[in-house]
């Protein structure tokens, strides 16, 4: 068996094949062939992952990065990538990981669940995210690994995810999990089969909804891309489904989109973010921000009872803090929908990136 391979436990037989139970495509896999995702290969009838205990990406990010403004505000995140995905999107940010075959990928680093908790602990970091790609998913087994220690040295697990779960592999990680980023991609199943190559967007919202009955801290992330999911008419019903299904303290990050991969449309106007958030606001939603665009006012966190911020920001970083203790607005006693301390003095480290 070659190293990095680990058997699957999400998985059955299918006469005389094997279906790969991680994801809703539920990929039959032929003897010797890989699945969609390219991190599953069925050998001599069994399935298994192929990039245990190897990485592409290790970084040190503000939390605010992945992003997280309403959970450990100022704390930072050791932040994990490893190689493929389950959804195929045309205008992919990290698509020389996500797009890769992880057996073929050159610059794979070793590291092991105990290494990544103890690397995370020495630097002081609040959380652990798995990011960059969709580990949560493609590299299932080592994050469940991974994360069943971080829980044990009270470090915090993060899902920065595509949402494309099946309700195996959420059964799997919901009591390890502590929060999730969650990137819707549009609100319409056009914009997932044309643009995402997957057949539905409903398995998206199942786990956005799964996330939030087991109490999960979750926010949401929803690149506009013009022409292809920014009408006012989407904008508003995926608005009305987070205030509907997830209430209304739930973040949104609407986020400003910059050519990549093999899409080539414009970036998309601020004024776009803007009307977004205004949408979103107008349908009863409290914390809505604007991702992409440093310096927006969109960027901070306001008061819903007084429309003071409570958290200034610029980028990533947080440069005031008007909350007391137990997280109240300083200006009008309102509770403020955080989990966790906010810190406006984040320690400086050198830089972490592999």
């Amino acid at each position: 068996m070659k190293k990095g391979r680990v058997e699957l436990r999400l998985q059955r037989k299918v006469d005389d094949k094997v279906q790969c139970l991680a994801c809703p495509r539920k990929c039959i896999i032929p003897e010797g062939f890989k699945g969609l995702c390219k991190s599953k290969i069925n050998v001599d009838g069994k399935i298994y992952e192929v990039n245990y205990g190897f990485v592409s990406s290790v970084a040190l990010d503000p939390i605010e990065k992945k992003p997280f403004f309403n959970f450990w505000p100022g704390s930072w995140a050791y932040s994990i990538g490893t190689v493929g995905c389950n959804l195929k999107c045309e205008h992919c940010q990290n698509w020389q990981i996500s797009q890769a075959d992880p057996e073929k990928f050159s610059w794979l680093i070793p590291l092991s669940p105990e290494d990544a908790v103890k690397q995370a602990k020495e630097l002081e970091a609040r959380s652990i995210a798995y990011t960059y790609n969709e580990p949560t998913i493609v590299s299932i087994e080592w994050v469940l690994d991974t994360a069943k220690l971080a829980k044990q040295e009270g470090i915090l697990n993060l899902s920065v995810t595509n949402g494309y779960w099946s309700e195996e592999s959420f059964d799997l990680l919901k009591n390890y999990i502590d929060a999730a980023n969650v990137d819707v991609k549009a609100f319409t199943d056009r914009f997932y089969r044309d643009v995402a190559k997957a057949p539905s967007i409903k398995p998206v919202l199942e786990t956005v909804e799964r996330l939030k009955d087991e109490k999960k801290h979750v926010e949401l992330t929803y690149l506009i891309i013009p022409t292809l999911n920014d009408s006012e008419e989407e904008i508003r019903a995926f608005s009305k489904w987070v205030f509907d299904k997830l209430g209304p303290d739930t973040p949104v990050h609407f986020s400003r989109y910059y050519p990549a991969y093999r899409m080539k449309i414009h970036s998309t106007p601020v004024a776009t973010i803007r009307r977004a958030r205004d949408i979103a606001v107008e349908e009863g939603l409290r914390y809505v921000y604007s991702g992409n665009v440093p310096g927006d006012p969109g960027e901070n966190t306001y008061c819903p009872s007084c429309k003071k911020p409570v958290i200034i920001r610029y980028g990533f970083d947080i440069e005031e803090c008007n909350l007391t203790e137990d997280n109240r607005c300083k200006f009008c006693g309102e509770k403020i929908a955080i989990e966790g301390r906010c810190s406006s003095g984040r320690k400086r480290w050198p830089s972490l990136v592999i």
